[in-house]
């Protein structure tokens, strides 16, 4: 499947979804690898099938197998982070001075450029809703030069395809209904 074809399968009440999904793909304030990577990770953070498909074979070969493979990696590490540090930002109490104590190796060494990674667990993050990771990668990002234009262009597009993956869950959950 294409994002064409992703596109077309949304219903009518969600057409601000499928311009904003074809827009999204030609972002300029990007450069490709950090647009297709940002399409790739917030797929995969989707959890929905479908979407992860049309996206990957979109957006897939856009990437170098290296930097297909880091992207993948930004959107596992983060599940695990996002859920982890959600629950240290939102208990508060001593979790935050204790160590995670999680693997992250990936982090330090992705195989990609490290801004580019770090834009794409942003991206991760904002599918996930955890703040402290939000924070704490947009500061990282902001560092190193990326613009809030940017930065704003990546959680665009993970806000537009966790979208598109929720009205595909719904749709096929009221297909099954009837």
């Amino acid at each position: 499947m294409s994002i064409d074809a992703l596109r077309d399968r949304l219903p009518e009440y969600a057409r601000d979804l499928r311009l904003n999904l074809g827009s999204l793909a030609t972002e300029p304030v990007l450069t490709e690898q950090q647009r297709a990577g940002c399409f790739v990770v917030s797929a995969l953070a989707s959890r929905n099938a479908e979407v992860t498909a049309a996206l990957v074979a979109e957006f897939g070969p856009k990437l170098s197998p290296e930097a297909l493979t880091a992207a993948k990696a930004a959107a596992a590490i983060m599940g695990m982070n996002n859920i982890y540090y959600r629950f240290v930002h939102l208990v508060h109490g001593d979790y935050a001075k204790m160590p995670a104590k999680l693997r992250m190796n990936i982090m330090a060494k992705p195989g990609v450029d490290k801004v580019d990674f770090e834009l794409w667990s942003t991206a991760v993050s904002a599918v996930n809703g955890c703040g402290m990771c939000m924070e704490s990668h947009e500061k990282v990002l902001r560092d190193h030069g990326m613009t809030t234009e940017q930065i704003q262009a990546a959680v665009r597009i993970a806000a537009v395809v966790h979208a598109v993956a929720a009205v595909l869950d719904g749709e096929d959950a009221l297909a099954k209904s009837a």
